[in-house]
C-alpha cells in the first residue's frame, strides 16, 4: 500500500496480472501481465505471494517462479527474472509461494527452501542458499544480538543467513511447518512452528546468541497448546495467538501453556490492532470477526459476512481502511478503531 494505492497479485485466465487499485474507491490504476498459470487440484490457479513496494518500484513473486520489478506508478517493468530457474528447483506442489523481502539494496525471496537474493535496482543475482527442505515460508527478517539476519523456515527445519552475502548463520533442524512464519519475543528469542514423526505440530521457542565459536542455539520449551500450520501467529504482552487447526488459540509464552481455545475460522487469516488488544480474523469462508486478544478467555465480540467463496487471502489495513479480498472478489471496509 502507498497513498491511496494499494497493489495485488491475481490470476485472470492464461495470465498473471500484477494490479494497482485506488484504495478510495476500488477503480484500477494500472495493470501488468505475464503469461502464466499455475494451478493445483486443492490450492487453485494463481499466485500466492504478497507483492513489496519500496523506493517507487514494486516487487512480485509469481506461482511459477516469475520475479518482476515494476514501477509503482505506471507498472512500466524495470527488470525480470526466475526465481526458480535461478534457485535451480523444481516447481513445488502447490507453487512458488515466497513474499519478497527488501532488505538495504537487496529483493530476497524463497524458492521451495532455497534462498535467492538479487540487487533491486537491476535484477543481478547477488547469492543463493541451497534448499533445507521444501518451504511455502517466506524470508523473515529479525535482528539477534544486533546482528540482522534472514530466516527461513522449510521442511528440515530453520535456517538464519546474513543478508549481504547468504551466510549461514544458524540452523535448528527440526522437522518444521514450512508454511507458517516464525516470530520474535520481546527479549529476543524466535518461535517456530514444529513437526514430528507423528504429524504433530507446535510452537518451539528458541533462544538464540552470538557467542566466541559462533551462534548459540537453545530451546526453551516446545508447546502443542498453539498448533498453526496454513495461517500464521502473532506475539502481544507476553502471548501467542493464532490457529491451533481451524480454531482460534492463546498460548503463554513464559511456559507454552495454553490460556484459550475458542471459535472456528477454517484456514483463515488474522491481523493484530495491538492498541486495542484485538484481533481482525477472516474466516476461509469469507467472514470477518473482531475478537479479543487478551489470555483471560476467548470473546468473539462481533461477526459479519465480508466477502463470498474460499478466502485464503491476508486482509490488510491502511487508517481506518480494511482491504479483504480472494479469488474471485474484494472490497474495504471503513472501521471505527478507538482505544478501549
Amino acid at each position: 500500500v502507498q497513498g491511496d494505492l494499494f497493489n495485488t497479485h491475481e490470476q485472470r485466465g492464461p495470465e498473471e496480472i500484477v494490479s494497482c487499485y485506488r484504495v478510495s474507491t476500488g477503480a484500477p490504476v494500472w495493470r501488468h501481465r505475464d503469461a502464466a498459470r499455475f494451478w493445483e487440484s486443492n490450492g487453485g490457479t494463481g499466485p500466492r505471494a504478497t507483492p513489496a513496494l519500496s523506493d517507487g518500484r514494486v516487487y512480485t513473486l509469481g506461482g511459477t517462479g516469475i520475479l518482476n520489478a515494476l514501477d509503482s506508478r505506471t507498472g512500466a517493468k524495470v527488470w525480470s527474472r526466475n526465481a526458480a530457474t535461478d534457485a535451480g528447483i523444481k516447481l513445488p506442489i502447490w507453487g512458488i509461494t515466497s513474499s519478497p523481502l527488501i532488505v538495504d539494496d537487496l529483493v530476497i525471496v524463497a524458492a521451495s527452501g532455497a534462498l535467492v537474493a538479487y540487487d533491486r535496482a537491476k535484477g543481478d543475482q547477488r547469492w543463493v542458499v541451497k534448499s533445507t527442505g521444501g518451504s511455502y515460508s517466506s524470508p523473515h527478517l529479525v535482528t539477534i544480538g544486533g546482528a540482522p539476519q534472514i530466516l527461513l523456515m522449510a521442511g528440515k527445519g530453520t535456517t538464519s543467513v546474513a543478508p549481504a552475502d547468504g551466510k549461514v548463520l544458524w540452523t535448528n533442524e527440526w522437522e518444521g511447518t514450512p508454511m507458517v512464519q516464525p516470530a520474535t519475543t520481546a527479549d529476543g528469542d524466535v518461535l517456530i512452528t514444529t513437526a514430528d514423526a507423528m504429524g504433530g505440530l507446535g510452537i518451539r521457542r528458541l533462544a538464540v546468541a552470538p557467542g566466541p565459536s559462533g551462534w548459540k542455539v537453545e530451546e526453551r520449551w516446545t508447546s502443542r497448546g498453539l498448533k498453526p500450520y496454513f495461517n500464521h501467529f502473532v506475539v502481544h504482552k507476553g502471548h501467542a495467538y493464532g490457529f491451533d487447526g481451524s480454531i482460534l488459540s492463546s498460548i503463554d509464552l513464559a511456559n507454552g501453556e495454553r490460556k484459550w481455545k475458542g471459535g472456528r475460522y477454517g484456514s483463515g487469516q488474522m491481523l493484530l490492532l495491538p492498541e486495542q488488544d484485538l484481533l481482525l480474523v477472516v474466516s476461509e469462508e469469507g467472514d470477518l470477526a473482531l475478537v479479543s486478544a487478551t489470555p483471560d478467555k476467548y470473546t468473539e465480540f462481533a461477526r459479519t459476512k465480508a466477502i463470498e467463496g474460499k478466502t485464503w487471502n491476508h486482509p490488510v489495513m491502511i487508517g481506518d481502511v480494511l482491504l479483504v479480498r480472494n479469488g474471485e472478489e474484494m472490497a474495504a471496509f471503513r472501521l471505527a478503531v478507538s482505544s478501549r
